[in-house]
């Protein structure tokens, strides 16, 4: 079963969308890392325990990458948005073979001590105009989330628009039970509703 794992905030630059995130939500983000295979960088939230909130850029120091960037990123324009979420899974090919055409290949990434699998797709794009998650599967005991600091910021209810919603809804229900998720209709997008020790944020 899929549980949530991270939600993706793009932004055009880390340096432009750090100040203001910290602000609203009380809490600087924490440094992250690159990825090379991507030629992406980003910044870490902690939501609790086994979840966090990642902000993503392109790394204006790293090389084009040999394929489109992670989470349509080649295409970013704009202020931070929440753009996408990521789920994890114990056995990322098996979760593939139940998911939409389009969810991606595995790719095996590393930093650090950090080891996981990642479903990437060719396109950068993702099923169901990105609204469908991002498979991940992390390797070993070693996770993000359990090396932030926790400001006591947590995820309530997460929604996931999309004018498919019964398709949409009836592929995620074989491979997820999250209380907190709803799938609505309307225009491709998601809205997330998060508790900090200073009040109530939606993105």
């Amino acid at each position: 079963m899929l549980r949530p794992d991270h939600l993706v905030i793009s932004a055009e630059t880390l340096a432009g969308a750090a100040e203001p995130l910290a602000k609203l939500f009380g809490a600087e983000f924490a440094p992250g890392g690159q990825h090379p295979l991507m030629g992406t960088h980003n910044r870490l939230l902690s939501l609790g325990p086994g979840e966090y909130l990642e902000l993503i850029a392109i790394d204006p120091e790293a090389p084009q990458p040999a394929q489109p960037r992670w989470f349509n990123l080649d295409h970013f324009r704009g202020g931070p948005r929440l753009s996408h979420w990521v789920c994890r899974c114990e056995d990322l090919a098996d979760t593939l073979a139940m998911a939409p055409d389009g969810a991606g290949r595995v790719a095996a990434l590393s930093r650090g001590d950090l080891r996981w699998q990642m479903a990437v797709t060719d396109s950068g794009t993702l099923p169901f105009d990105d609204t469908f998650p991002a498979l991940i599967s992390w390797e070993g005991e070693a996770h993000p989330a359990r090396r932030l600091p926790d400001h006591g910021i947590r995820l309530q209810a997460l929604q996931i628009f999309h004018p498919d919603a019964d398709e949409l809804r009836a592929v995620l229900t074989p491979l997820m039970q999250e209380p907190r998720l709803s799938v609505l209709q309307g225009p491709p997008g998601l809205s997330a509703h998060f508790t900090t020790p200073h009040g109530e944020i939606r993105l």
